[in-house]
């Protein structure tokens, strides 16, 4: 089941957004492409870290051959031959099959996965051959719509899986023949030809709205900047023009054939009058004018719905949030409702279908943006940064703190729900997917399980995704549940699931089946009153009331605390962790039972100062006189517990726990090699930009890149770092990674005692960044040419997609999946290889 709902209320919104905006190819040359070949492709992309692509083990060995009419691509499972076939444009210029490729999708994770094949191989993919003979060398931008990627002259960018037409690709075309090999089944694609050689476009902006009496003068928006130059843009500044209050913002670097969104500085302050009016922007590089565009910003009373934007710690980008006010003038102790959406809905659409409330003010996170990563990775850290927003802005009672969300955002309830249990009054699922193995979207399933060692160790990574495992941390909580009926979309069996498994052991759940209700029934179908209702009945426990624990959890770097309890370290990586505890501050105690667990924090301040608290765990028992003020740690070594001390920072923790998508926060930087041949340069720099190009179309991001040679750790304090190369190709890697115990280097990869030799070695890792307690580093290499391009594919960026702390695979595992990878697991809490959580292959 594909989930492509636009909900009407919604699709109005996000549509006025753009009618204000100016396409990039307006007074610019254009050419469609219209005819081309098509085959289908055994592939197999999706939400996890094996990934497998007949084309691309072509063209990365050398043997891919030039398509024609007829010719012989390969063999699909059946031993079925697969052939290119001539394909045509129609009157909109779509390029798409007429039939003889049997069901198929398009989404981020490949063109052609259906949605609940997972692991399934066949012919699961499309590619569609394009060509352009250009009589000169020159510059264009690519945009494709429909597709999941692209390799242009054999270099990997992203796609426009959801046809937003807003993503264009800088390419530098040869004289002569230029090959695209597209992956998408239905695709509409054309090169544009700059007159300029930088660029503003206006049709993906990021706004604030102007709310009337409020602080208006230094407001943010951003907007796209397109180099299509060969030098960087180190000096560039956008001049603002709003109703004669002008400003000017210096921007981040452009890199060269790239794009960036960059924010902006504009004075709203001479804005009286609710309306809309033009914002003119000029960019500038010192005095010299290289683009112009105008935006249209909106203009509101306090009372009515608006977008607000803020700078994200993820990666330094803007972002933005959609407010419901209160209706009440008097805002002491009121509540805080944050809302999360669905697919392809924006955060304003979202706020704008609940009417205010009086006790309460409703703010909307964008999951970084409307279909984004499920509400989960950045889109769980993208709610956690709103929800900071609202209650420093808002200042709401802490007791009432309150989540929704429909669809997508249904699911994001339920996870964010179990996930944070103790931030949350009361939560109200609205047509929900409890979790992305039962329910895939466009990116596909979680894959459930595997008879392979090495890919039980990768699914491992994505356990917190399970939210059925971690349902009794859903005790503490009121949950209402509404779903329609007759929804087509998302299955009122998910409701009836997760109401079947809470009825087991939940005493405070609401459930309503809205009569012959299909996925979208009306604003009710967020904006429901007896579920307000419920929510207003509910407030949230202070912890000094909490004596009795019980929860879950899969990682302490995504969750570690409930109350005065805290997870600070597993014995067995992201396997589930469970605490059960009674305190009893009378008699001084506190009892119960642990499983996986090896490092316990509790929070004593409670008990009054040299208080001899006894805390009896799994049939051991520690005496501590507590100060009043301190925490107890208690590490667990032989199965018994004792008395220890709060580890160093280097030790992983809540603070820092990986796995490698950890390193893609605390505003990252893209470090590309350039100490290697020619060929290992050049792959570093592009992988690079795909890289960013894909965090910019999946999550609406920023991201430095830059040269290892002009790398200083000191001038990137606490900042993750993605490193791109190996040790012989990337001169940072000294500096960042010589303790680390897996090496890369060229024809050799070395982890502990194992090596393995050969340039076709791909490997990707995580490692602690020295001087910081938060930061890390990612690692995304390979021994050689092969190995670097095997290592090409950015299924990290898929949402709930599990990813260890490290793994090492052949570049035959296009091919030949999870049998070509070599070994997988996690680091220990001290970062030291560790057999009991790592897999080898024999």
């Amino acid at each position: 089941m594909s989930q492509r709902i636009m909900l009407p209320v919604f699709r109005l919104v996000f549509l006025a957004v753009n009618l204000f905006c100016t396409s990039i190819v307006s007074s610019q040359q254009v050419y469609h492409f219209t005819t081309g070949l098509m085959t289908g492709v055994p592939s197999r992309y999706g939400r996890e870290a094996l990934y497998m692509d007949q084309l691309a083990w072509q063209l990365y060995n050398g043997t891919l051959k030039a398509p024609v009419d007829g010719a012989i691509f390969g063999k699909d499972e059946r031993g079925q031959e697969l052939k290119w076939q001539p394909v045509s444009a129609d009157s909109l210029n779509s390029l798409r099959s007429r039939g003889g490729f049997g069901a198929r999708g398009t989404g981020p994770a490949g063109p052609g996965v259906i949605p609940g094949a997972r692991n399934s191989i066949g012919v699961g993919g499309t590619y569609i051959y394009l060509t352009y003979q250009s009589d000169k060398e020159q510059v264009a931008l690519l945009n494709i719509q429909g597709n999941s990627g692209v390799y242009i002259n054999g270099e990997p960018h992203m796609g426009d899986a959801y046809s937003l037409g807003y993503l264009y690709i800088p390419c530098k075309l040869k004289k002569g023949l230029n090959e695209f090999y597209v992956r998408g089944a239905g695709i509409i694609a054309s090169l544009t030809f700059p007159t300029k050689p930088i660029l503003l476009n206006t049709e993906d902006p990021t706004l604030p709205y102007v709310v009337l009496n409020g602080k208006n003068d230094q407001l943010q928006g951003a907007i796209v900047v397109y180099n299509t130059s060969n030098t960087p843009g180190k000096s560039f500044q956008i001049k603002t023009n709003f109703q004669g209050k002008e400003l000017v913002t210096p921007i981040p670097e452009v890199p060269a054939m790239s794009s960036r969104k960059v924010p902006f500085a504009f004075n709203g302050s001479g804005v009286t009058v609710k309306g809309r009016y033009d914002c003119k922007l000029t960019l500038v590089d010192k005095s010299r004018t290289l683009d112009t565009a105008t935006l249209a910003i909106e203009a509101v009373n306090p009372s009515e719905h608006y977008s607000g934007t803020f700078i994200s710690n993820i990666d330094g980008s803007l972002q933005y949030y959609g407010v419901t006010p209160q209706s009440s003038s008097n805002t002491t102790n009121s509540a805080l409702f944050l809302s999360v959406h669905g697919a392809g809905v924006e955060a304003i659409g979202q706020a704008r279908a609940y009417k205010p409330k009086d006790w309460g003010t409703l703010i909307a996170a964008t999951n970084r943006r409307p279909r984004g990563f499920n509400w989960e990775d950045w889109g769980r850290l993208d709610a956690l940064e709103v929800l900071a927003i609202g209650k420093a802005k808002f200042k709401p009672d802490p007791k009432q703190v309150y989540l929704t969300g429909h669809s997508m955002g249904g699911h994001g309830t339920w996870f964010l729900g179990a996930t944070y249990p103790d931030k949350w009054a009361a939560i109200g699922p609205c047509a929900g997917y409890p979790t992305l193995k039962g329910y895939g979207s466009a990116d596909g399933l979680v894959p459930d399980s595997s008879n392979n060692p090495l890919e039980q160790m990768l699914l491992r990574s994505g356990n917190q995704s399970d939210v059925p495992k971690l349902a009794t941390n859903y005790k503490p909580l009121g949950v209402y549940v509404l779903h329609g009926d007759a929804d087509r979309t998302v299955s009122v069996n998910y409701a009836r699931q997760m109401r079947r498994i809470l009825g087991e052991f939940h005493t405070d759940m609401s459930y309503y089946e809205y009569p012959n209700g299909e996925h979208w029934f009306g604003d009710q179908s967020v904006d429901w009153k007896p579920l307000f209702d419920f929510f207003k009945w509910h407030t949230l426990a202070v912890d000094s009331s909490i004596d009795v624990i019980d929860f879950k959890t899969a990682s302490p770097g995504i969750s570690a605390s409930y109350h005065w309890a805290s997870i600070e370290q597993q014995q067995f990586p992201l396997q589930y962790s469970h605490i059960q505890l009674n305190r009893n501050k009378l008699q001084s105690t506190i009892t119960g039972t642990t499983d996986n667990v090896h490092l316990l924090k509790l929070d004593l301040s409670d008990f009054q100062p040299g208080t001899a608290i006894r805390v009896d765990l799994d049939g051991t028992s520690v005496t501590y006189t507590t100060t009043g003020t301190d925490s107890l740690y208690l590490v667990k070594q032989n199965n018994k517990w004792s008395i220890g001390t709060k580890p160093n920072r280097f030790s992983k923790g809540p603070h820092r726990y990986g796995t490698f998508k950890d390193a893609f926060n605390n505003r990252m930087v893209f470090v590309y090699g350039t100490s290697g041949n020619k060929a290992e340069n050049e792959w570093s720099l592009a992988k690079a930009r795909y890289d960013a190009e894909t965090w910019y179309y999946r999550g609406n991001g920023a991201v430095d890149i830059i040269a290892d040679r002009a790398f200083d750790a000191s001038k990137y304090p606490d900042r993750g770092i993605i490193l791109f190369g190996n040790k012989s190709t990337n001169s940072a890697w000294k500096s960042l990674l010589a303790d680390c115990p897996i090496q890369v280097e060229r024809n050799k990869i070395t982890a502990g005692s194992q090596t393995w030799t050969g340039d076709d070695l791909s490997t990707y890792f995580v490692w602690p960044l020295q001087n910081s307690n938060v930061a890390s580093v990612a690692v995304i290499s390979g021994s050689g040419l092969k190995g670097m391009m095997a290592a090409n594919a950015n299924q990290y960026f898929a949402g709930a997609s599990g990813f260890p702390d490290f793994m090492v695979y052949g570049f035959n595992m296009l091919q030949s999946g999870a049998a070509e990878v070599k070994m997988a697991g996690f680091f220990n809490n001290e970062w030291k290889l560790d057999l009991e959580n790592t897999v080898v292959a024999k």
